[in-house]
């Protein structure tokens, strides 16, 4: 059992990561910021939960099927804003 969650931990900090350390610097040399880091200056401090981070695409077109690709789709969730409950 110990084994399944630290893989899901894993799995979890390589889905935070964006896309990677390249793909963040790209976004960040264009002055723009990561769809999380929007998400966590919106939101108050720690409050943000995500929905369905480990979803992945079932895609087999375009040559979909051989691209693994975490943190690929809208990230979504809730949090607060001032304590108030938003979903985003």
């Amino acid at each position: 059992m110990q084994e399944k969650i630290e893989d899901l931990k894993t799995r979890k900090l390589k889905i935070e990561s964006g896309g990677g350390t390249k793909r963040i610097a790209a976004q960040h040399s264009k002055g723009k910021m990561t769809a999380r880091e929007r998400i966590n200056m919106l939101l108050d401090e720690g409050s943000f939960s995500e929905i369905d981070a480990f979803v992945e695409h079932r895609c087999n077109d375009f040559g979909m099927d051989e691209i693994q690709a975490e943190a690929e789709g809208v990230v979504t969730g809730y949090g607060t804003v001032n304590g108030r409950l938003i979903y985003i």
